[in-house]
């Protein structure tokens, strides 16, 4: 792969400008192609499937690990299946995120499935970030899973930001929690033209004392479609909260089915949808300041999706 090309995937994907201190694995077309371990933090090759360990040892802080994916090959179709094992008492970070260049007529498809298995009064902030772009007329596809085990006082937080390029998504995202244990997730997405993203979350409130926030914020553009589905269940005395806020413009179009199950009496659970055009004052307001209706939109999105 192109160097430069690499380069500008990278500080696209994972706003990394330079070789990142800590641990590091880049996969580019199908492959491993550079790796970094540390004293706490090791990365080992699955010998069984496609795809990487990341083992972390109990008690380790202030530390990271960038994962990044880049497909600039066509027509490849590549999944790879990532473990990441968070010791008792560690805080770290992870950034991982995939980026497509798309120069032909062939699609490019990456299928990531992540596993999160974070001990007893760990915590982990997770980023991820997708993007694609290319001359190319082929469909770019990202479809992420990811599968999130906390225990006992376990925390993650999740940041997962799609705001161009992907033609289609399915997101799937389940979680299990524990006793104490917390998950909190911030999704924002972006589609135009005839792009389509569907995201779905399942968290399981199974320990006493366990809480989950869930929220998604998104545009639609041209004549996108987007679907959001979030089920919260709440199995033991527990907190959960969802919400999906969408702007639509154009022609754009979001389906959102925000549903919860309340399966213990000391469960709290809440849920929240909004969908609906940009306000005209808004817009006003903007273009009194010296802004052009296209700019006060544009700065009313990012705003939104900041």
């Amino acid at each position: 792969m192109d160097k430069a090309l690499q380069q500008h995937m990278l500080e696209q994907i994972a706003d990394l400008h330079e070789r990142p201190v800590g641990a590091f694995n880049l996969r580019a077309d199908g492959v491993s192609v550079e790796r970094q371990t540390t004293a706490n933090i090791d990365i080992v090759t699955k010998k069984d499937k496609p795809g990487i360990d990341i083992i972390i040892a109990p008690g380790t802080k202030n530390e990271g690990v960038h994962i990044p994916v880049i497909l600039a090959q066509a027509g490849l179709k590549d999944m790879v299946y990532n473990d990441f094992f968070v010791g008792e008492g560690a805080d770290v970070t992870i950034v991982a995120g995939c980026g497509i260049s798309c120069m032909g007529e062939e699609p490019m498809q990456h299928d990531g499935i992540h596993s999160f298995h974070i001990g007893k009064d760990a915590k982990v902030r997770y980023v991820e970030k997708h993007y694609a772009e290319g001359a190319g007329s082929g469909d770019r596809i990202l479809n992420p899973v990811t599968i999130v085990e906390i225990d006992e006082g376990g925390y993650m937080e999740m940041e997962t930001t799609q705001i161009r390029g992907v033609s289609s998504t399915v997101r799937d995202t389940s979680a299990k929690l524990g006793d104490g244990a917390t998950l909190i997730i911030k999704e924002k997405i972006m589609t135009d033209g005839d792009q389509t993203a569907e995201t779905n979350f399942q968290v399981d409130l199974d320990g006493a004392g366990s809480t989950a926030d869930v929220v998604s914020r998104s545009v639609a553009k041209g004549t996108s479609y987007q679907v959001f589905n979030s089920h919260i269940h709440g199995n033991n005395e527990c907190y959960g909260h969802t919400e999906c806020d969408a702007i639509l413009m154009e022609d754009g179009r979001v389906n959102a089915i925000p549903s919860l199950e309340a399966n213990c009496i000391d469960a709290s659970l809440i849920h929240e949808a909004a969908i609906g055009k940009i306000a005209g004052e808004q817009i006003i307001k903007l273009m009194t300041l010296g802004l052009t209706e296209e700019e006060a939109e544009e700065q009313i999105v990012n705003g939104f999706l900041k």
